[in-house]
């Protein structure tokens, strides 16, 4: 089999899709219909919003697909029309197996795990807040449960100390779009070879809540350095400041260093200052503030917000 005869159906919504996308697409494989996210209205002007898969897909003039309903018999039909050998699912929502059972071959997702670790809606984000050293990314066939199909191919990349989600996000979805096209390959060529998750590994990967952004500074050093790195640029942590006048406000932090500075005699998330250096006193250690974002003014580093506060506590979600 052509790559120009296999026909396929892509389906995505953020970012990370688009680079596996244009892979296919600037390879001249045969992307038949993209089917991506309704648009959303956000903002005080309600203005709508598309996906960024559905930006490129107009870009290129792609045949695109939008349903409200993945199970509505209006979407099936078209799909069906189209009679496509294969989806690839990347960044997506839960299939209904009526859609992801319907191409000859089947369907297959990418994802940003090391599967069967971090299975679910935020696994670069919970890897580097869980202080996993490496992650990596992963091919697989859906089936009924989600992210437990069988795995195609998987590799792997160091966590570095310097990395944060946005900068593993970067690394992972070049790879992925690397490996969502060895995957095609192996499908055209018949060398495509499959198996089974390992049992006993699995790891939750639970979509981010607000509760999951807010900084307790009763938890070690190491945690909340972890945390604010996987939450780092988006959504980002953040913590209440205390100024000098009693005032309070939120701020997101989006970058911190460990210091080794025992924190002992010092209450929890009180603050210390030296010129322009911001540490936040830890459970065990000082915590060093790099940049922050106080609400309403734009991310600025440490020594500029010192110019213009006074913090003397922060506080989350176990207030002193």
């Amino acid at each position: 089999m052509k790559k120009e005869d296999l026909k396929i159906v892509f389906f995505g919504t953020p970012e990370f899709a688009v680079a596996s996308l244009d892979r296919l697409v600037s390879g001249g494989y045969n992307v038949a219909a993209v089917v991506t996210m309704p648009d959303k209205t956000a903002g005080r002007g309600h203005k709508m919003i598309k996906s960024d898969v559905k930006i490129y897909a107009e870009e290129k003039g792609l045949p695109l697909l939008q349903p409200e309903r993945l199970k509505s018999e209006e979407f099936v039909s078209a799909l069906r029309e189209i009679d496509a050998d294969l989806f690839i699912v990347i960044a997506f929502r839960m299939l209904p197996e009526v859609v992801w059972n319907m191409p000859r071959l089947g369907t297959f997702n990418l994802h940003g795990s090391l599967l069967p670790r971090y299975r679910g809606a935020a696994p670069i984000n919970r890897a580097i807040m869980n202080g996993e050293k490496e992650t990596g990314i992963t091919t697989f066939f859906l089936k009924h449960e989600i992210d437990t199909g069988d795995m195609i191919e998987q590799r792997s990349t160091p966590i570095e100390d310097s990395d944060n989600a946005g900068t593993v996000h970067d690394r992972l979805m070049e790879m992925g779009a690397e490996m969502v096209e060895s995957t095609v390959c192996k499908i055209i060529d018949g060398t495509l070879e499959t198996h089974p998750q390992p049992e006993g590994e699995f790891i939750g990967a639970p979509k981010i809540f607000r509760e999951d952004c807010e900084i307790d500074w009763h938890r070690t050093s190491e945690e909340i350095h972890n945390q604010v790195r996987g939450l780092s640029p988006y959504p980002a942590a953040f913590t209440t400041v205390t100024d000098g006048s009693g005032k309070e406000f939120n701020a997101k932090i989006f970058e911190t260093a460990l210091t080794g500075i025992s924190s002992e005699g010092k209450a929890a998330g009180s603050v210390v200052k030296e010129g322009k250096r911001l540490y936040v006193a830890a459970s065990d250690m000082l915590l060093e503030i790099i940049s922050l974002q106080p609400a309403g003014k734009k991310r600025m580093e440490a020594g500029a917000f010192l110019l213009g506060y006074n913090p003397v506590m922060m506080s989350g979600s176990q207030h002193d």
